[in-house]
């Protein structure tokens, strides 16, 4: 089992670790008498780097302004082995709980809603106190493929399933299929936004906006591997790939690279964006990101 290795000083998981500057867009030269390009939007100034998380695939926001953030652990991510747990950091990316939860198996996408905190996990949503970190109890999904990321829909708990092409519905009670569509191959990162769900898919790397059966629209296509998701305030959205890429999607579907850290090992896992801070943890080399929206 690897060391966990966090140092417990106040900048502890603010260690810098080096990432490369975002890439420089690919604009078409104007012709002589063309206005200049307007700037590319969404565009991220590396804020801190916090690292020593084994495995981290997702995050949450706290009451409080902090970060909840899985940790899949070593071994095989779809083992049942119990060395799965999730950290806590504060808004400035230092240690508040290196494990705030533990002995879960490969927790992936995180959730918080009505004081409960829940977690993704390999045959079910665990669910905890998010302010104590204690057990609440575990809606299991039978038949689970991959659960994967997780958020709050008009006051639904949803998870999506990687390996299904299903959202379920989570409540205390239990699970149950939310909806299911075979365009949805390699669903990942769902975010809640009003009357919509936004969703990304792996396969076509799609960015879709669905609001009811039969009313999907898709924003966007490209996006291979496409993971996480965030609103770009003032519009627009980012979109995460997971092996270590960064889109742009304006509101006309136009998808820009902002970020590629591939060459550098550096993956992409399930973006979220609070304000114009935004949190990416980093499955390999094990650290979470953060970055600000520079309008």
């Amino acid at each position: 089992m690897r060391t966990f290795l966090i140092l417990a000083a106040s900048l502890g998981m603010m260690a810098a670790c080096s990432q490369p500057a975002p890439v420089e867009p690919e604009l078409v030269v104007p012709a002589e008498d063309a206005a200049p390009p307007a700037p590319i939007p969404g565009s991220l100034e590396l804020m801190w780097t916090a690292s020593g998380f084994e495995a981290p695939e997702g995050a949450a926001l706290a009451s409080d302004g902090s970060y909840f953030i899985s940790n899949i652990g070593p071994g095989p991510e779809d083992a049942k082995d119990g060395n799965g747990y999730i950290s806590r950091l504060n808004a400035d990316g230092t240690v508040a709980a290196a494990r705030f939860v533990d002995g879960m198996d490969a927790p992936a996408g995180l959730a918080v809603k009505d004081g409960i905190l829940y977690a993704a996990d390999r045959d079910g949503v665990a669910m905890f106190d998010a302010a104590t970190g204690e057990a609440k109890g575990k809606a299991l999904i039978e038949g689970a493929g991959f659960l994967n990321d997780m958020t709050v829909w008009k006051d639904d708990v949803l998870v999506s399933d990687s390996g299904t092409a299903t959202i379920h519905k989570i409540t205390p009670e239990g699970a149950s299929v939310f909806a299911q569509s075979d365009g949805w191959a390699g669903i990942n990162g769902v975010l809640g936004d009003g009357d919509r769900l936004l969703i990304a898919t792996m396969a076509d790397g799609k960015l879709i906006d669905y609001r009811g059966p039969g009313a999907e629209t898709v924003i966007a296509t490209g996006m291979k591997d496409a993971d996480g998701i965030g609103l770009v305030p003032g519009g627009g959205y980012l979109v995460s790939s997971w092996p270590g890429e960064i889109y742009h999607v304006g509101e006309d579907g136009t998808v820009t690279k902002v970020i590629d850290t591939k060459a550098d090992g550096i993956l992409q896992n399930d973006l979220n964006v609070y304000g114009d801070i935004v949190i990416v943890p980093n499955w390999e080399p094990g650290t979470v990101t953060a970055w600000k929206i520079i309008p």
